[in-house]
């Protein structure tokens, strides 16, 4: 099992301190808007690698105004080991992490914790920029594949070394070799992940029984096709350099993906498709890698649903309550009144969150 026993917040947001204790069940927090429930889901991405589901900087998370920093603490269960997971910022340094009381990278949180979210902001994924879509799809793959944040990062700084080549007008092959190898290497295995990330995801879907769409889903590069070997990426990247000078930037590579979707059952493309319909799609993927992970790694991932009974209807909000105890995962949903949570009962657990001049409270109840 994957799932947050206990969580601690401190000068986090609108919260000066909070320590919520919680089992394995799904877990309800509602209360009125701008209280802080996001906020606590948040500091449950942040126990992940990365800059979590708002991708805020650290000195934004820390509460005002005291802007003392901010930390966080996490006692986790994952596959039947025991982990305290501590993440912190001070005075708006870097976060830096503590697995088990030694330091650890952020990388090192995505091979303990596997934690998926939908917030609102995903809610126009398929007809915003293709930016949103390549990191969706990156944070999918990172759930199957934790080495592929390393690649990622590889490929990003020799991105940006090679761009700044380019706007200098650099046209000596010598600084671009080692520079377009590294880049051919790291993007490479981004395409290879992407593609075994999408694959796992289509069988999940074709297995399972839902209320919910089925969406076909394929990459496609803004100009011509992803080269399909890293030497073949790297000779590309060696013969566009003279466009790439032109542009000033990189023209070719997995930072030109974007993702492609259709509701399969009606054959429409996802951005043409209604705001509800998209909003089904987002929700059947993201079941959809839980179902994949348990498969693969013997549990479910945790599951972070901000405002999730937006645009659902009252039988597709008790699907997706249904799909999510069958399938074991311990989810944070919030809302803003207890009701969109009623057909729940007592297979979750509940938090009111409130809010009075500025800060936070928490209080657990009883949802029986």
């Amino acid at each position: 099992m994957l799932a947050l026993t206990a969580l601690t917040l401190s000068h986090f947001r609108s919260h000066k301190l909070a320590r919520l204790v919680v089992d394995g069940r799904p877990v309800a927090i509602h209360g009125p808007n701008g209280a802080g429930k996001t906020n606590v889901l948040e500091a449950v991405s942040l126990l992940s690698p990365g800059r979590g589901l708002r991708r805020a900087s650290a000195e934004e998370m820390a509460r005002k105004p005291e802007a003392l920093g901010w930390k966080l603490r996490g006692e986790v269960t994952s596959l039947g080991h025991a982990h305290e997971v501590e993440t912190w910022s001070e005075a708006g340094a870097a976060r830096q992490v503590r697995i088990d009381g030694k330091a650890a990278s952020q990388l090192a949180l995505g091979r303990i914790m596997r934690i998926l979210w939908l917030i609102p902001a995903m809610d126009r994924l398929w007809i915003e920029g293709a930016e949103g879509r390549r990191r969706f799809l990156d944070r999918m793959t990172l759930s199957f594949f934790p080495d592929h944040a390393d690649a990622t990062l590889s490929y990003e700084k020799a991105m940006r070394e090679r761009n700044r080549l380019l706007k200098d007008q650099m046209r000596d092959a010598h600084w671009y070799a080692a520079l377009e190898r590294q880049m051919a290497q790291a993007g490479h295995r981004i395409h290879i992940a992407r593609c075994a990330a999408l694959e796992q995801l289509a069988q999940a879907q074709a297995s399972a029984q839902t209320a919910f769409p089925t969406a076909d889903l394929e990459l496609i590069q803004s100009d011509g096709e992803m080269p399909a070997s890293q030497e073949e990426l790297r000779g590309a990247l060696a013969e566009t350099r003279l466009r790439d000078i032109a542009a000033g930037r990189t023209l070719v590579g997995p930072h030109r993906t974007d993702l492609f979707g259709v509701y399969a059952a009606k054959g429409v493309p996802a951005r043409e498709c209604s705001t509800g319909e998209q909003k089904a799609l987002l929700v059947s993927l993201i079941l959809a890698n839980g179902r994949a992970l348990a498969a693969q790694l013997g549990a479910p991932p945790i599951l972070l649903l901000d405002e999730v009974a937006a645009h659902l209807d009252a039988d597709r909000r008790a699907a997706l309550y249904d799909e999510i105890c069958a399938l074991g995962a311990q989810a944070w949903m919030s809302g803003t009144g207890p009701e969109l949570f009623a057909e729940l009962g007592d297979r979750a657990q509940y938090i009111h969150v409130t809010e009075h001049d500025g800060t936070s409270s928490v209080q657990m109840e009883d949802g029986s």
